[in-house]
């Protein structure tokens, strides 16, 4: 293929990308919203947005930032997806609070309702944003670093990370209650279930931001 084509096909990919980091950003604020408790990362960004005066969106890009260095230090290099993850999602979340759009309810039903609802909405925007290969996530980023580097399996390293992150964002003072307990058990199913429907292959080799350069520069 040429450079051209390389490119093209590189612009082709990038309206499921923003789809995808819009819908994760509508997610996370819906689940903000119906106020029974956020995931663990919520937990921790919410406790860091009390303590700091940041807004939820600004909150996240600063954690997405830290965790994606981390990641990158310990031999991850992140993807174009990636550095728009950690970016785009914190600026969706700010601008959907701003417009208003979601409701906040009193009745538990409604809430878990608004909580489900979500999750389900992670769910699908993790295909979307996953689809073009274009990178995961920071925290992906991390958690894939530090099974190279502690030679450990996945889901203790992942249950590490995530008990850790938990604990400290209740210290700082986020929002632990039922609804973190359904996000920490259910938002791996929504996910799968989304990848299901979708087709998408997990094990699908996703290009850094080394790779996708020389693509686009040499044919």
């Amino acid at each position: 293929m040429t450079v051209t084509d390389n490119w093209v096909s590189f612009i082709k990919k990038l309206p499921s990308l923003y789809f995808g980091l819009f819908l994760f950003a509508l997610g996370a604020d819906m689940i903000l919203y119906a106020d029974l408790g956020m995931s663990p990362w919520g937990v921790f960004q919410v406790g860091l947005m009390n303590i700091t005066g940041m807004t939820f969106g600004q909150a996240s890009q600063i954690v997405g930032l830290g965790v994606l260095i981390l990641g990158w230090v310990l031999g991850f290099p992140p993807g174009f997806g990636t550095v728009m993850n950690m970016y785009f999602i914190g600026y969706f979340i700010d601008r959907i609070i701003e417009w208003g759009i979601l409701p906040q309810f009193n009745n538990v039903a409604l809430q878990l309702g608004l909580l489900i609802g979500g999750l389900a909405m992670i769910g699908v925007a993790s295909y979307f944003y996953l689809r073009p290969k274009l990178g995961a996530g920071p925290r992906d980023g991390l958690m894939i670093g530090l099974v190279q580097k502690l030679n450990r399996p996945v889901g203790q390293v992942r249950g590490g990370i995530e008990v850790t992150v938990l604990v400290l964002g209740y210290l700082l003072g986020g929002p632990v209650g039922i609804g973190t307990v359904i996000s920490a058990l259910t938002t791996g199913y929504f996910v799968q279930y989304a990848f299901k429907l979708g087709k998408y292959d997990r094990n699908a080799k996703h290009m850094n931001l080394y790779e996708l350069a020389k693509k686009l520069t040499t044919s």
